[in-house]
């Protein structure tokens, strides 16, 4: 089933995001072997150079390790997890508040209509 990508990000760093985010909520392990690249790209409806420019980055990144002959293996520690998770969080953190500045609304606002979320959920 093809994903709806954003427009404004390019797809690979959308697929590195997706893939991060599959790896801190534990959906791939240390060690489980990621899809080939052509499965992936069909599953997202995607060109296979796509994929290969995102596990690639991934690769250079330390995240994934490439085995020549049996494809590509997440390649991380709980360490690193928690530094993805850290740095996944951030990047929405300043994104939030980015797009609610953009409204007019200070960072004590923000943190306010944040914490009375948190309380109404």
């Amino acid at each position: 089933m093809p994903r709806v990508f954003s427009e404004n990000v390019p797809i690979y760093l959308q697929l590195i995001e997706m893939l991060k985010v599959s790896i801190v909520t534990g959906e791939y392990k240390a060690d489980d072997k990621l899809p080939p690249v052509r499965e992936l790209a069909l599953r997202y409806g995607v060109n296979p150079n796509t994929v290969q420019r995102a596990y690639s980055e991934l690769e250079r990144e330390g995240i994934v390790q490439s085995e020549r002959t049996s494809g590509r293996y997440i390649n991380i520690d709980a360490q690193k997890i928690n530094e993805l998770k850290k740095g996944i969080s951030e990047e929405y953190i300043r994104e939030l508040f980015e797009r609610l500045r953009q409204i007019g609304l200070s960072g004590k606002e923000i943190k306010n209509l944040v914490n009375k979320w948190e309380e109404n959920k």
